[in-house]
């Protein structure tokens, strides 16, 4: 397979996403527990993901579940330390292969005011030389609709693109339709594929 452009997801890929560890300090597990066993807020969080306004839909849902309106507002108030910290090698990498020049892509499932909110917070998020947004498309991983909009906008052919994801149904997906693919279960195995396919060197890769 020759690479043409290298496609990242941000969540648990450059920017942490582990919203339970937020709640789990800041009110402590038992109610941590509590709380999204009364308000599915990953639920809340598909529909900004799909294109929900970001602030209408967390205060639609806070007044929804008054008993626990000011944790559902801190989706929205505290969003910054919700997507923390960094995943700094992956982001090394990223700033790597822009340096060989190698497009790099994000394929993210995430609101377009979360998205926008984000790139202004650090300044990897605009660093893309093509950002593919949920919340701007109205389709999310792993529907195929979201990988027919990259192939046709960026007019490479599915098999010269190399994607990295955590989650195992949104590989599943882009496999199926013949991108290249890597699981992402840390930073190492990732700079090692990218390595691998010749992208980077060792040393670039650290």
């Amino acid at each position: 397979m020759t690479v043409a452009a290298v496609v990242f997801d941000i969540g648990n890929v450059l920017i942490a996403w582990q919203p339970e560890r937020f709640y789990d300090r800041e009110i402590g597990p038992e109610a941590r527990v509590r709380l999204f066993a009364a308000v599915d807020l990953h639920r809340m969080n598909d529909d900004v993901d799909r294109g929900a306004p970001y602030r209408a839909t967390v205060e639609d849902w806070a007044a929804r579940h008054p008993d626990w309106a000011t944790e559902i507002r801190w989706w929205h108030d505290r969003w910054d330390e919700l997507a923390s910290p960094a995943i700094d090698r992956s982001i090394r990498g990223l700033r790597a292969l822009r340096r060989r020049g190698v497009p790099v892509f994000a394929l993210s499932n995430i609101g377009a005011e979360v998205f926008d909110h984000a790139a202004r917070r650090g300044p990897v998020l605009a660093e893309f030389d093509r950002a593919y947004v949920s919340g701007r498309l109205g389709c999310a991983k792993p529907d195929a609709a979201i990988y027919r909009a990259v192939e046709a906008d960026c007019g490479l052919p599915a098999h010269a693109l190399l994607f990295t994801d955590d989650k195992a149904e949104n590989i599943a997906a882009a496999a199926a339709r013949g991108w290249g693919t890597h699981l992402f279960d840390g930073p190492e195995g990732w700079a090692a594929r990218l390595v691998a396919e010749g992208l980077l060197t060792e040393d670039e890769a650290e």
